[in-house]
């Protein structure tokens, strides 16, 4: 059986009420966590829920926390106008953590303090262990939309689940396996060669689990590459890789890196195709036709896929939205409601350790009829649910299939 990290107990003092929906920055040394004790009564006051939403609203990263706040947002909204949860309407805090760990800690205990009793958050992996950590002493239950690393919800080495920490995207392990399961058994390559940034959660969790798949199918992996953070030249890297006559090149790296490795790639001749993960999920621009060509990636969400949603969100925000991180918000909100719900149903106290227990119990053991896919949770509390393959239509990602 598997641990489970449990909370220490704190006694709720008096409440410190935000307005609602409040946009802030997070910034200076991180709350202590006993006085972030005050959560209890202030999520209990007057006739709303609190939820927090956070993620990097500013910065490198912001392209992926303005995606998940506007999507969880718009999903919360959409639940006050048919009246909330149980006659109580959602109070959405929202935070900018700026895409760093030690902000993101700072932001949630702020939002403790507000008195949040659930929250939707955060975006990117390293943000993300270090708030769900913190939020263990509180049992605070934690969605993330898009966070991949595995440790976020289990750490492997101790065995131990995360128990108040839940995710709506797959896993770095789930994608890495995923993807090399369909360049072998789909796609037929049985050379590959890998580039990758060191140093990094995402980067190393796909490209790891990606090796040993491919060689435990059958395949061989002709080379592995590495680069720094911060480094915008990759032709050394490719270089090599086309000294060793890969027939794919496996890239789990960010969108940004990839129109410039793929630009690279193309001008040092190494014209194979390219596959990747959901980072690179806002590809548009930043690489051609030709450079996408025959390349494939994993992702949760297929544009078009939910036109309901897709006309809701450009009604909200006034553009179209911008990449799948934004339906994966929508899914994350939908869980953490799904777990109030059930906490509300029982006639509990919003912030009270047993209404947070509630949500948890009942996230656990729901199935989230979500837009990404109707998925229920594994012991690890990852969703289990199907794989969208994307391809390109000229430079436009588009379904392939579900795998």
């Amino acid at each position: 059986m598997k641990k489970m990290i449990t909370r220490r107990q704190f006694m709720a003092a008096a409440g410190v009420v935000a307005a609602a929906s409040a946009l802030t920055a997070c910034g200076g040394s991180s709350a202590s966590t006993a006085a972030s004790s005050a959560a209890g009564s202030a999520a209990a006051s007057g006739s709303t829920i609190k939820v927090g939403v956070l993620g990097p609203m500013t910065g490198d990263a912001s392209v992926y926390g303005l995606a998940v706040i506007n999507g969880a947002s718009l999903y919360m909204k959409q639940v006050n106008a048919d009246g909330g949860v149980n006659g109580k309407q959602l109070e959405i805090i929202t935070m900018d953590e700026q895409g760093d760990a030690t902000q993101a800690v700072t932001c949630f205990t702020k939002m403790v303090d507000q008195g949040i009793t659930a929250l939707v958050g955060d975006v990117t992996t390293t943000p993300t262990l270090a708030v769900a950590a913190e939020s263990a002493d509180y049992n605070m239950p934690m969605v993330t939309a898009s966070a991949t690393a595995e440790a976020v919800t289990y750490d492997a080495e101790t065995d131990t689940v995360n128990a108040n920490v839940f995710r709506a995207t797959f896993t770095d392990p789930f994608q890495g396996i995923k993807m090399a399961d369909y360049a072998y058994q789909k796609l037929g390559y049985t050379k590959a060669a890998v580039i990758f940034q060191k140093g990094a959660d995402y980067n190393e969790g796909l490209a790891e689990n990606f090796v040993t798949e491919f060689e435990s199918l059958g395949g061989t992996v002709v080379d592995q590459e590495t680069y720094s953070e911060g480094d915008v030249d990759y032709k050394t890297q490719l270089t090599t890789i086309l000294g060793k006559g890969p027939e794919v090149v496996f890239c789990p790296n960010y969108y940004q890196e990839i129109g410039q490795i793929l630009a690279q790639a193309e001008s040092v001749g190494l014209n194979v195709p390219f596959l990747g993960g959901d980072g690179w999920d806002g590809l548009e621009g930043y690489a051609t036709a030709d450079q996408l060509k025959d390349a494939y990636f994993c992702a949760n969400y297929a544009k078009g896929s939910n036109p309901d949603f897709e006309n809701a969100y450009k009604a909200e925000y006034g553009e179209e939205y911008p990449n799948g991180f934004a339906p994966l918000g929508y899914d994350a909100a939908m869980t953490v409601v799904y777990g109030i719900k059930a906490a509300e149903e029982q006639g509990l106290e919003a912030g009270s350790d047993e209404y947070k227990q509630a949500v948890i119990d009942a996230i656990a053991g729901g199935t989230i009829e979500g837009i990404t896919g109707t998925f229920t949770f594994d012991e690890h509390h990852n969703p289990v649910k199907q794989t969208a393959i994307l391809c390109f239509d000229g430079a436009t990602p588009v379904l392939k299939e579900m795998f």
